[in-house]
């Protein structure tokens, strides 16, 4: 592939693969250099084969373990009841550590969600190959990484060998044009995408955002766009590294500094594809077309704007997707024809490592300031950094005000692992990545939106257009 890519025009993802790749066998798959490598709690079973294999750990200092998905957000500290989350947290406090492994139990002040602390830490940089087995990886495309969610087997190969065995994927650029209108951020956009290709509109792909809207993101806002890439089923989301992503990474403590920031940022401006390089498919968006987004079912493709209505099963384009979208509406509890603006939820939750970061913390409390919630609702903050921050801009006092329980970093009630969970047959509305069934519990209905709509949501106990909302009352 190095050779390939020397002879013509290549795309991001191609110069990065390239700069990576070791040998490539004769089935054609290439085994890569792996730059950075994470794990979470669950990542156990990977030590123990190693174990039974008489294996060590190949390069421990570029690997990090943190402590997120059954991590407690009301008490950190306190013992869980269930004996396999207390193992884990055990685990993850004590084996790494003694390996070492660079690691972030639930007691350490940097701890948080994966691919919410790593890039608030400096490590995830433009141009690397980042592992970790879980599928929202993807977020570190944000940084002209390529980011790779792994399964726990390749894990273990990269633990022993620091290289893991990939077939070269197709190429695919998604690009949204113009600026995005009032009230529409980086989660409506991403839903659209998803919504408009489907969840395997981009399988077997590695996917490159471009466009006046996606350049025009905040590093927080493209975050969330490459996170729930793997939502179409993409294999890796990319962005293109610019002044935006250096000015974010400039000072960060484990990036380049001084001099070397210099250069590194020199190396970095030349990660972008050639004018003329050549992707299998290309899919262009109107950024002013898109509109504030929900879902409707059990996948991240069931959504539309939030002015539509719940689509009928009866003039789906085949008898698969017909069959698909009626059993999701059963499970929702949805009829066909109603408006998506009105629908009552039970509950809300503002988190996750697709939006859970400071930006999103604001913009849900720009919308709950000086009102009160109807309905429960919890705000978890993606990073015990990020909840540092926003208590030091006194947002926490602002969800308090409005009747919003403030809660301390973790995966919390996206993955329902850590005891945060919504009841059966609640409606949550939920700035998690996905509305699987059962995702956030057992009976669980889940409507994903943005941090302003799940918090317009919350004060008026129904989904709503927030760019509709009354002016909060004058204090």
């Amino acid at each position: 592939m190095r050779d390939a890519a020397a002879r013509r025009p290549t795309t991001l993802a191609e110069q990065i693969w390239a700069r990576h790749e070791i040998r490539r066998s004769d089935r054609g798959e290439s085994l890569l250099y792996v730059d950075r490598h994470f794990l979470d709690e669950t990542c156990f079973f990977c030590f123990e084969d190693l174990e039974r294999r008489g294996l060590a750990v190949r390069r421990p200092e570029l690997t990090l373990a943190v402590a997120d998905h059954t991590v407690s957000t009301i008490d950190r500290l306190a013992q869980p009841a269930d004996a396999e989350i207390r193992a884990a947290l055990d685990w993850v406090r004590t084996v790494p550590p003694a390996l070492g492994i660079p690691t972030l139990a639930a007691d350490d002040q940097r701890q948080g969600i994966i691919h919410v602390v790593a890039p608030e830490a400096g490590i995830v940089l433009p141009g690397l190959i980042v592992a970790c087995s879980d599928s929202h990886t993807t977020t570190h495309g944000a940084f002209g990484a390529l980011g790779l969610g792994i399964g726990m087997s390749e894990s273990t190969h990269i633990l022993a060998t620091q290289t893991l065995w990939q077939r070269p994927y197709r190429q695919m650029r998604i690009t949204v044009a113009g600026r995005l209108g009032f009230g529409v951020v980086a989660k409506d956009v991403i839903m659209a995408v998803v919504a408009r290709i489907g969840a395997e509109g981009a399988a077997g792909h590695i996917v490159e955002f471009a466009g006046d809207a996606v350049t025009g993101l905040s590093m927080e806002g493209r975050m969330t766009l490459c996170n729930m890439s793997i939502e179409c089923g993409a294999r890796a989301g990319l962005i293109a590294p610019d002044d935006t992503t250096f000015s974010w990474l400039e000072g960060r403590e484990q990036a380049p500094h001084g001099a070397a920031f210099t250069r590194a940022v020199a190396a970095w401006s030349t990660l972008r594809s050639h004018a003329d390089a050549v992707f299998d498919r290309d899919v262009s968006l109107d950024a002013a077309a898109i509109a504030p987004m929900v879902s409707w079912g059990t996948s991240p493709e069931d959504a539309d704007v939030v002015t539509e209505a719940v689509p009928d099963p009866a003039m789906a384009p085949s008898a698969t997707r017909r069959n698909r979208m009626e059993r999701a509406l059963a499970y929702m509890g949805l009829t066909p024809g109603t408006p998506l603006d009105g629908i009552a939820v039970d509950r809300v939750f503002i988190g996750s490592c697709t939006n859970g970061r400071l930006e999103d913390l604001r913009a849900a409390a720009s919308v709950v300031r000086g009102r009160r919630a109807v309905v429960p609702a919890i705000v978890v903050p993606g990073s015990r950094a990020v909840r540092r921050a926003a208590e030091a801009e006194g947002l926490d006092q602002v969800f308090r005000d409005a009747g919003l329980e403030w809660r301390d970093a973790g995966c919390s009630m996206c993955v329902a692992m850590n005891g945060d969970r919504v009841a059966p047959g609640e409606r949550c509305a939920s700035t998690s990545n996905r509305n699987f069934v059962g995702r956030q519990g057992q009976g669980a209905r889940t409507h994903l939106m943005s941090p302003a709509m799940a918090a317009a949501a919350a004060i008026s106990g129904r989904i709503i257009d927030v760019r509709r909302l009354p002016p909060a009352p004058a204090p």
